[in-house]
């Protein structure tokens, strides 16, 4: 995953998807517009499930060209060839899915609002850290990230980083400069056009 001047687009799963319409949901969104990466981060913790999913996923994104990482479960990442993992506990586990993975594949570290946890996973050898969530929500205490951690990081840390959770066009136009990829999930999926709520959302970077 590089870092260029403009942030780069990282989807991410519903936690739930039905897999007779959402290969095909997938490959729209892909075909109309410029996605760096895709995170497959279903809630269930059904191996089938998950393994079938992960397989429908990989084929649509590996036709065109996109990397296809997965949430926690390292051992699919692997077995299922899949470009990585996602990590949900912030640095904890970034060392042991680098040494399962291999120096080649993705490891991603989510390190909710922490600036400490966030430095903590780029050591442990993150390729790149992601805050979140950066809009109102009310799950958990109602933290978001401060957005002066998104220009700090930037300036100070060399390891690319992802805004995601709860963006609007708004923060999208905010936060364009200081970060490498918004990761876009439940923004887009609730729509009833994926796509057109995407390039909506997208608009803002200019």
């Amino acid at each position: 995953m590089e870092t260029p001047e403009q942030p780069q687009l990282y989807l991410i799963t519903p936690p739930s998807i039905d897999l007779d319409l959402f290969p095909d949901q997938l490959a729209r969104v892909l075909d109309g517009a410029e996605i760096a990466c895709i995170r497959l981060a279903l809630a269930s913790r059904d191996e089938d499930l998950l393994s079938r999913a992960a397989d429908a996923c990989r084929e649509v994104a590996h036709a065109r060209d996109i990397a296809l990482v997965i949430a926690d479960h390292v051992l699919l990442a692997q077995r299922l060839g899949l470009d990585g993992v996602h990590l949900s506990d912030a640095a904890r586990s970034v060392r042991s899915a680098r040494k399962e993975l291999g120096a080649d594949a993705i490891v991603g570290s989510f390190c909710g609002t922490s600036r400490h946890d966030g430095m903590n996973a780029g050591e442990a050898g993150a390729d790149y850290v992601a805050f979140g969530p950066v809009g109102a929500h009310g799950l958990d205490d109602g933290s978001v990230v401060d957005p002066e951690l998104f220009e700090w990081w930037s300036a100070v840390i060399e390891v690319p980083v992802v805004a995601e959770g709860g963006l609007t066009p708004e923060m999208v136009r905010s936060l364009a400069a200081q970060t490498d990829f918004f990761g876009i999930g439940d923004e887009i999926w609730v729509a009833e056009d994926p796509l057109a709520a995407l390039k909506a959302l997208t608009a803002a970077m200019g």
